[in-house]
C-alpha cells in the first residue's frame, strides 16, 4: 500500500509534467495592437540623428510635432473663458520666448522647409509657433487636455494628421501640448520645447524617427 504523502507527491509531479508539455505545444499569442502601439510610441529601426536627420528634414515629407516652450506653472487655464484671453491661461515665460526664437533661428540656419503650421488655439502654443516660424494657424484638432475614458476618440483627428503623408520638399509643423502626444504615441512625455519628428505611414499610422530637445537643433549641423 502506497503512503498518502507519497501518492500526493507523485500526482503533483505528473500534473506539472502535463502542464509543461502543453506550454511547449501551444505558443503564447500577443495581440497585434500591442506591437503596433510600440512601433508608433518610440523610435524604431530607421531612427535618424545628426546630419542624417537634418538631410531628411531638408528633403521633407515629415511632421514635426512641438510641445510649447517653457511656461509659468504659477498660472493655469482653470479660469479661461475663451482662447483669445491670454490673461487667464498658462503662458510662456521670457525664457520660453527666448527658447522659441533660438529654435527658429536654428531651423532657418538648417534650411528646413516647412508648409502648414498648425497650432493648438491656446496662447502658449500659438506664441511658440509664431516665434519659431513667424506664423501659425489655430487648429482645434491639435489642442491639449488629458485624454479620458469617456472620450476615447478625442485625439482621432490628431492621429489622422500624424498619419497623413506629407509631400516631398516640405514638412508639416504642429505646435501643441504634452498630453495629446502622449495620448497618441505613449511615453516618454515630451519636455517643454521638445519636438518629435514623425514619419506618416498612411493607413499604417505613423512612426517616430527622432526626438529633438529645445537646445538640440544646432547639433544637427555639426
Amino acid at each position: 500500500m502506497v503512503a498518502m504523502p507519497c501518492l500526493n507527491r507523485a500526482i503533483g509531479i505528473v500534473r506539472l509534467a502535463l502542464i509543461a508539455a502543453c506550454c511547449a505545444l501551444v505558443p503564447m499569442t500577443i495581440p497585434a495592437d500591442v506591437f503596433a502601439q510600440a512601433a508608433t510610441a518610440t523610435p524604431a529601426a530607421g531612427a535618424l540623428a545628426g546630419h542624417e536627420l537634418a538631410d531628411a528634414l531638408r528633403r521633407g515629407g515629415y511632421v514635426i510635432y512641438f510641445r510649447h516652450t517653457s511656461t509659468d506653472f504659477g498660472q493655469n487655464d482653470e479660469g479661461m473663458t475663451s482662447f483669445d484671453d491670454c490673461t487667464k491661461q498658462r503662458n510662456l515665460t521670457d525664457q520660453g520666448r527666448a527658447e522659441a526664437r533660438a529654435i527658429g533661428a536654428a531651423i532657418a540656419k538648417l534650411k528646413i522647409p516647412v508648409g502648414d503650421i498648425l497650432a493648438s488655439p491656446f496662447c502658449r502654443t500659438l506664441e511658440t509657433a509664431r516665434l519659431i516660424f513667424g506664423r501659425a494657424t489655430p487648429t482645434s484638432a491639435v489642442r491639449g487636455g488629458p485624454a479620458t475614458p469617456e472620450k476615447a476618440d478625442r485625439y482621432d483627428a490628431l492621429r489622422a494628421l500624424l498619419s497623413t503623408p506629407v509631400k516631398p520638399g516640405v514638412n508639416t509643423v504642429i505646435a501643441s501640448h504634452g498630453n495629446p502626444f502622449r495620448a497618441v504615441a505613449g511615453t516618454p512625455y515630451l519636455a517643454e520645447g521638445e519636438a518629435a519628428v514623425i514619419e506618416p505611414l498612411g493607413a499604417n499610422g505613423f512612426r517616430i524617427v527622432a526626438r529633438i530637445t529645445k537646445d538640440g537643433w544646432d547639433a544637427l549641423d555639426r
